[in-house]
């Protein structure tokens, strides 16, 4: 049976802890919430880490986020040898918020890269330090000053981040808004959700379920430290925080 959860992140991605009544509990241990703060790894982007608090002021770790049998099926993985709960238990969920400031920052950085290099999107994975993003590009043609350089224009203008709902009629009437090649967001639910750069959306708006910062000031200082021949036509862009080493 799949549970429908109250995804609190896609509205509000600075939410920090809620409480929350627990479920169901999988036969793995994985557990089950009426409604979350915590991201279930999806897109690239990893899933949340942090902890339960319980009334008696015991915690659980939470190792990771993931989805279950749909998208809106939120399971929250204790680590290991971690104390159990049980379904009906209210309990207070804190996520890990500095590790999920830093993956805010490299999502949303990673979509400022697509905006700098407008390319077929082949692949993408976010992590707090080194994140990538593949585009269908047979000859780079750039550099990493250069794309570094254009990435912090957007930076430093400060643009407003928002997100949006879409119908699948719309999407389907502009599938420019898509910016990967092989990946398509999930449809059938009657929505999609935008994310937005720039006032009115001038600057970027594309389909995606992750946590973003609330504008581009927020980045900070990013650098791209390697661009990679991966086959062909494929060619990978490393996004990496702090300012670009010089003579590298």
């Amino acid at each position: 049976m799949a549970y429908d959860t109250g995804i609190l992140f896609r509205e509000d991605s600075y939410l920090k802890e809620i409480n929350a009544t627990v479920l169901a509990i999988n036969d793995r241990g994985g557990i089950v919430t009426d409604q979350t703060v915590f991201y279930a790894t999806s897109g690239g982007q990893p899933g949340d880490t942090g902890v339960f608090v319980r009334d008696s002021g015991s915690t659980v770790n939470i190792a990771a986020t993931i989805t279950g049998e749909t998208k809106e099926e939120i399971i929250h993985i204790p680590a290991a040898d971690q104390p159990s709960v049980t379904v009906g238990e209210t309990l207070m969920l804190r996520i890990d918020w500095d590790r999920r400031y830093k993956l805010m920052r490299m999502h949303t950085a990673c979509h400022l890269l697509s905006v700098v290099c407008p390319f077929p999107i082949t692949g993408a994975a976010v992590s707090e330090d080194d994140s990538r993003v593949d585009f269908d590009l047979p000859d780079a043609g750039v550099t990493k000053e250069d794309i570094t350089r254009k990435m912090m224009e957007l930076v430093e203008a400060n643009h407003p981040i928002f997100t949006r709902w879409i119908t699948d009629e719309e999407l389907a009437a502009n599938p420019g808004l898509i910016k990967s090649k092989n990946v398509r967001p999930p449809s059938g639910t009657g929505r999609i959700r935008l994310v937005c750069i720039g006032e009115n959306a001038s600057v970027d708006s594309q389909p995606c379920g992750g946590t973003h910062v609330a504008t581009t000031g927020e980045v900070g200082t990013i650098h791209i430290g390697k661009i990679e021949k991966k086959g062909k036509e494929n060619r990978r862009f490393r996004i990496r925080f702090g300012a670009l080493p010089e003579g590298v």
